[in-house]
């Protein structure tokens, strides 16, 4: 697959985008600034001046042209040299239209940014050395419930926007044997779980997670239609001597996986495989980097490496289709069906023992 062809580039389109990146942190914060402003949008509206987007804004003449020169030499706005007024480019605009760059915006400012400056220490010693600028916890996930309003909601904002568009397109494909025990691993808030006793009246799903987004679980869905047959289990999943309770007819896993390392995920499938019930199946939903349709979805996802290694628990990525293959073959699972395209890119990848 054509990923993203760089070489491709003209030497001069190279060098340019060279000096992008090397300036990448002030011309994401110019970006954000921008939209947090409302200078792209007043640019859809039509071209302005200086002085009337001061006016509009309550900044200062001085401030405005900071960011509009910043945002001209980066390609989101543009100028007409006659009348001085500045314009929203084809890039500005996406950033108004595409819901997944408010998204990853909100994401890479609230969680990302602070602890980015500790990158180098998170690769050479295989921990999120970055989390100790949001709290003093072993990975991120001890914390979510610990965070700021602000942090949670683009944690939570980033994580459901992905899963949440897929959920409704493969439950038929989870409920084509009618299940009659469900478990949630990595349950989260319960999102999923009250999909499917939205959707089967007889279903009955166990989440498994940490005993704190348990306790969040519960109060998301205390009180909603179906809740009386979720069940919540607290589990520290990282000790590979916890079992998961067993005679389940679907184990299912989203964007879950990519929370641990490959040897973790090799004992969690292991474990996965002994959770079911005969002809049971596990149904494992990611955002594969390599099955992409468009380039930048595979450079989101790569980019979205690096917040697990900073920030996460230091030792997870995104999967290849390789690495994830591996990983089940080597649990003793084996892959019966393989759904790629569902909602913003994910894959629906369906195990069975072998």
């Amino acid at each position: 697959m054509d990923i993203y062809r760089k070489d491709r580039l003209s030497a001069k389109a190279a060098q340019e985008l060279a000096h992008v990146i090397a300036f990448g942190p002030v011309v994401f914060q110019i970006t954000r600034v921008m939209m947090k402003e409302g200078i792209f949008n007043i640019l859809r509206d039509g071209s302005r001046t200086v002085p009337e987007i001061a006016h509009q804004t309550g900044l200062t003449e001085y401030a405005v042209k900071v960011l509009l020169e910043s945002s001209l030499t980066l390609g989101t706005v543009l100028r007409d040299p006659d009348s001085g007024k500045y314009s929203l480019s084809k890039v500005g605009w996406f950033f108004l239209t595409d819901p997944m760059l408010k998204v990853n915006v909100d994401f890479n400012h609230d969680i990302n940014y602070q602890g980015m400056f500790h990158l180098d220490a998170a690769l050479r010693e295989g921990r999120p050395a970055g989390l100790k600028e949001l709290g003093n916890w072993p990975t991120i996930y001890e914390g979510l419930s610990q965070l700021t309003d602000v942090q949670k909601r683009s944690w939570f904002g980033f994580d459901h926007f992905y899963s949440d568009g897929a959920f409704d397109a493969v439950l038929p494909k989870v409920f084509a044997r009618k299940p009659a025990r469900l478990m949630d691993v990595g349950g989260n808030t319960g999102k999923w779980a009250m999909k499917c006793v939205g959707y089967d009246p007889d279903v009955h799903v166990t989440i498994i997670d940490l005993p704190q987004q348990i306790a969040m679980m519960k109060q998301q869905t205390e009180g909603l239609e179906g809740s009386e047959r979720i069940d919540g289990v607290g589990v520290n999943l990282l000790d590979s001597s916890n079992s998961l309770p067993s005679g389940h007819d679907v184990i299912w896993m989203s964007q879950f996986l990519d929370c641990f390392s490959d040897d973790q995920v090799v004992s969690l499938l292991e474990r996965a495989a002994s959770a079911l019930a005969p002809d049971g199946h596990v149904f494992i939903m990611e955002t594969l980097w390599d099955r992409q349709k468009w380039p930048a979805a595979s450079f989101d996802l790569a980019q979205t490496s690096v917040y697990f290694t900073a920030m996460a628990n230091g030792n997870s990525k995104m999967f290849s289709t390789e690495d994830l293959f591996s990983d089940i073959a080597r649990a003793g699972l084996e892959v019966i069906n393989v759904t790629d395209g569902i909602g913003y890119g994910h894959s629906l990848v369906e195990c069975a023992v072998k």
